[in-house]
């Protein structure tokens, strides 16, 4: 049951809310100083996508943030938006939508509980210190409160916490496993220190892999804060762009979102950029937070051997060692990341549909998806490239 002494509102936009409010549910272990954990859910990174254009009218993410107060003083809140579409959520339910709409049914608009197109991990119930509990149970509550007002089909709240994900599904919500992949600091002080626990012909591969990159002739630079200047955005967007066309046909984010990035969020980005001359032909864009390096967009104008490899995985692996950041995520999908140091890792997320058969149905697949995500996973590991015996040196 919700604590009834608790109001729950809903708004239009992230930036209605005032950002001392919302970062204090967001971030509040940036009160003494230092980087937020989760940069994505800064009241900055969520409005520099309402001020950009890439969500809100015409995008398919309308936003509908949620806040629940106490006694007036905001205890959680929630980036919520409705959603015309299934794009940019990394989560799918394309099949899910197809069937219902087979059968009848209007699956959108919905409801999604997420950052738009970032695909990593993080409370997606933003709580308030010792309000976890009360703040988690009266937003699930409200939001399905909201889907049901407004006749629509469902609620999915995508790369939520394990603990989240207990939390919801202890409520009656479902529960979704998918997997991604991360590497994880071992505590390495360099990346020979990282190669030297990987089997020798892994070692070997990932050796050859940075050499034929580097013999490129390409000069590689890492750039974040002040470092990071307008024309260097200026050559992703190019970037990004050839990427967007050639996965999804149309980019999720305008150019305006990069300059919202450089004015608010620069120090917590880091440009990895490679040279030809004075010319950028490739970059990746990471996000940084306190203890995670957050692999986002990579993009080239040239094709080189290799470089792919070394820009949006060796150079995160270095720049999190250098920094003690205990793991970097690369992103949604690809088993090519195995090999080169990144395991496979339980990835959470929750569901409410509103026309019980259909949730029935839902159900019963996601408990064969967990079983098969979880032999995924164990197979997969089990071809990683660390050693495992002596022998393997």
């Amino acid at each position: 049951m919700t604590d009834p002494l608790v109001e729950i509102t809903l708004h239009s936009a992230v930036s209605e809310i005032p950002e001392a409010e919302w970062d204090g549910l967001a971030c509040p272990e940036t009160a003494c100083g230092g980087r937020p954990l989760d940069p994505f859910t800064t009241h900055r990174f969520l409005t520099a996508l309402e001020r950009s254009g890439s969500t809100g009218t015409g995008t398919g993410w309308q936003p509908r943030p949620l806040v629940a107060r106490k006694d007036g003083r905001a205890i959680a809140a929630t980036a919520m938006y409705a959603k015309s579409h299934s794009q940019g959520e990394y989560i799918f339910d394309h099949s899910w939508a197809n069937a219902y709409e087979r059968a009848g049914g209007r699956y959108y608009p919905k409801l999604q509980i997420a950052v738009p197109f970032t695909p990593a991990t993080g409370r997606r119930f933003l709580t308030a210190p010792g309000q976890e509990d009360d703040g988690r149970q009266a937003l699930m509550a409200g939001a399905i409160q909201v889907a049901e007002r407004n006749r629509l089909s469902s609620l999915h709240i995508t790369f939520c916490t394990e603990a989240e994900a207990l939390a919801g599904k202890a409520m009656g919500l479902l529960h979704r496993i998918t997997q991604q992949y991360h590497w994880e600091n071992n505590g390495y002080d360099s990346f020979d220190a990282f190669l030297a626990q990987l089997s020798s012909r892994k070692r070997k591969a990932i050796r050859k892999e940075r050499q034929t990159a580097q013999a490129s002739g390409l000069r590689i630079e890492n750039l974040t804060g002040e470092a990071i200047q307008p024309e260097h955005w200026d050559a992703f967007w190019e970037f990004y762009q050839n990427t967007g066309a050639r996965k999804w046909g149309t980019p999720y984010l305008t150019r305006q979102a990069f300059r919202e990035f450089h004015a608010t969020m620069r120090d917590d980005i880091l440009l990895v950029l490679a040279f030809d001359g004075a010319r950028p032909v490739a970059g990746a864009l990471n996000f940084i937070g306190r203890e995670v390096l957050f692999g986002r967009y990579w993009g080239c104008t040239e094709d080189h051997p290799c470089l792919h490899f070394e820009l949006c995985y060796y150079q995160a692996i270095d720049f999190a060692i250098a920094h003690g950041l205990k793991r970097v995520e690369a992103g949604a999908q690809g088993e090519h990341k195995l090999a080169r140091g990144y395991l496979p890792v339980q990835i959470h997320s929750l569901h409410w549909i509103a026309e019980e058969g259909f949730s029935n149905a839902v159900a019963n697949y996601l408990e064969e998806e967990r079983k098969a995500v979880s032999e995924d996973i164990e197979v997969l590991t089990s071809y990683g490239p660390f050693r495992r015996t002596a022998s393997e040196e």
